[in-house]
């Protein structure tokens, strides 16, 4: 039986992490293998200046980092019950195809979620690819319909109008002298 563990992945690691972003990006979209190094070094730099808000977590089978997951962790305003709030959010959960469908994912993802309440995090979010739902939902994710979100550039003078009936026709302003409430 393969040895498995799920933590905290070690400065060491941070180049496989990087590794393992670049794959899954390549595997859903194409990229160049040109720039990999590039975007492993630049991408291991941003883990470690990042390491404070954004805890890494990796799942390594025999030594090998085989799948990933952060936990972004944001500060929120304090309130008078609580003045030290947090919130976080699971962000690039990734598992190596190989090694994918055995619970691999749900084990990376239970870690995480328990390092957020180790660290007493009010909530933690996630946005999905439609094939993991069910992995979150099996760790107790929920749809909420209170969670709204807009893209940054697209603000109440630039957003599609929202489905509201169209303003009523406008008519002239009628003629001093001619409206009932006019002298």
């Amino acid at each position: 039986m393969p040895d498995i563990e799920v933590r905290p992945a070690r400065p060491t690691e941070f180049e496989a992490v990087a590794g393992l972003r670049w794959r899954w990006v390549a595997e859903r979209d194409g990229l160049p293998d040109h720039e990999r190094a590039a975007f492993v070094r630049e991408f291991a730099a941003w883990v470690r200046e990042n390491a404070a808000t954004h805890r890494c977590l990796v799942l390594v089978r025999d030594g090998e980092v085989m799948g990933m997951a952060f936990l972004a962790i944001t500060a929120r305003v304090p309130s008078p019950l609580a003045f030290s709030r947090a919130s976080g959010d699971l962000q690039c959960v990734y598992v190596v195809p190989e090694v994918r469908d055995g619970g691999l994912g749900g084990r990376l993802i239970d870690t995480t979620l328990r390092l957020a309440a180790e660290l007493g995090l009010e909530r933690v979010t996630v946005h999905s690819s439609e094939r993991a739902v069910p992995t979150y939902e099996r760790q107790g994710f929920a749809l909420s319909p209170l969670l709204l979100q807009i893209k940054p550039r697209e603000t109440a003078a630039t957003a599609p109008p929202a489905s509201h009936p169209p303003p009523p026709a406008t008519q002239p302003p009628p003629k001093p002298g001619t409206h009932p409430r006019d002298p």
